[in-house]
This record gives structure tokens, sequence and C-alpha cells, in this order.
């Protein structure tokens, strides 16, 4: 989220929402070009969101220039539209948005590997390096760690110099934050696990110690913390085994 401005994106969803809002619903062959150019947006962020910014790109193409470039690949595959083929088609929604789909990743693969630099990779490996993109956990484990087991860490003589470095990185949109970090614990965790990290972390609600979740939940025993950060633990394994490191890197 950091890579754009809140603002402005917000306003655009706004903006586009409520122009497919004053599309007529009708048969798919009978919307014309800019109609469904506007209908298949929405489309294009979800493509264009899969794309490693940072990894794909090198740092070099941002999330809104993804979705701009992804936005050019509709409108060039809109105007290739055989609406006589699509008038045949069985399920003409499932074929027009393959149709569209594969164009648009066509599109934004292509103004990826434009920008990446002079140096030039055979199709064939680009097609093995994408491949192997999703099963990389590296950075959905710094991103789930340094949110939820980083809140039990102190300062030790150790390490306390690390909590003296100022964060000059622009801040996250917390409000946004916290409601994506919500539709991920609830999709992937347990009634029980989902709220150890929403009550540790104050997704909605003050910031709870080991103990007081342990009475909410209803966790008897001495130790009864020692079972809430191990709960804790296994949320967040399970949140990093499932939650691909595309979904994150926005937040990095």
């Amino acid at each position: 989220m950091k890579n754009y401005n809140i603002q402005n994106y917000i306003r655009y969803k706004n903006d586009l929402e409520k122009s497919i809002a004053r599309i007529p619903k009708k048969e798919w062959v009978n919307y014309t070009k800019k109609e469904l150019t506007v209908l298949f947006m929405p489309l294009v962020e979800n493509l264009a969101r899969k794309f490693a910014t940072s990894q794909q790109a090198s740092g070099v193409m941002s999330i809104n220039d993804l979705i701009q470039e992804g936005n050019y690949g509709l409108i060039k595959a809109v105007d290739r539209l055989d609406k006589e083929t699509l008038e045949k088609s069985e399920d003409q929604e499932k074929t027009l948005k393959s149709f569209l789909a594969k164009r648009i990743k066509g599109a934004i693969r292509r103004a990826i590997d434009i920008n990446r630099g002079n140096m030039r990779i055979p199709e064939h490996k680009l097609n093995e390096i994408r491949k192997d993109f999703g099963k990389d956990k590296k950075a959905v484990s710094m991103f789930f760690n340094s949110i939820f087991l980083s809140l039990d860490d102190n300062p030790t003589e150790e390490n306390k110099w690390l909590y003296q470095i100022p964060d000059e990185t622009e801040p996250y949109n917390t409000t946004l934050l916290n409601i994506y970090l919500d539709s991920l614990l609830k999709k992937h965790l347990n009634d029980k696990e989902y709220q150890v990290l929403r009550l540790s972390y104050g997704l909605d609600c003050e910031k709870h110690s080991a103990t007081e979740i342990a009475n909410k939940l209803g966790i008897k025993g001495n130790a009864s913390y020692v079972r809430v950060s191990q709960l804790k633990k296994q949320a967040v394994d399970k949140l990093i085994e499932n939650v691909d490191h595309s979904q994150v890197l926005d937040y990095l």
C-alpha cells in the first residue's frame, strides 16, 4: 500500500464503482467496447496484484504501473474481441474472462520485461522463474512474524540499538491494513487461533496480554500464557503456509 497515494486510489475505486453501477445489465454480446472496458477494470487490478512488484520488476514498477499497463492490455483485447465467436460460446462470461485475462497478463509481463533492464532473458526461462514465485515463503514469513511475533520482543543489551534507529519509511494506512489482516485471519485460521492474534495485535480492540487472552478464551492452568504463545506461533505458521507472498509484498 505504501507504493501509491491512498487517497487517489480510494477516489479511483469509488469512481469505478459508480461507473460500473451506471451500466445496465444485458447480454455480454450487447455491451459496447467502452462498457466492457469499464466492467473488466476490476479484473485488471486482481491480475496485477498477482505480480510481485519488487522481484519481477526489480522495484521499477509499482502496483499502479502494473494496473495501468493491464488497462492498456484490456483496451486492446476488447478491440480484438470477436463477438460472433463469443455469441456461439455456451458460457459467454467464462469465455470472455479467459480471452481478456490472457491478454491483460501478457501486457503486464511485457511491460515488466521492458522495465527490468537491458539484459534479455529467454521467455521459457522467465516462465520457469514465474512458476517458483508463489513457493517462496520468506516474504510471507517476514510479514507475519514482524506483525505478530515481534509483539513479544523486548529490547536487550544486544538488540536495543535496533529500537534507536528512526523509521523513516512512509507509514501504512492502518485502517486498510487491519481490514486486510482480518480477512486473511478469518480465511485461514480457526476461531481460537483468530482470537489469539486479534487480541494480541489489537486488531479491532485494545491489545491484550497473554494472561488476559487466556482468561477471555477460558484457557486454565498455571501455564495458560504458554498455551497462548503456542497458539499464536501455530496461527502464524499456518498463515505463512497458506498465504502467497504476492499478497503481502505491498506491505513490506
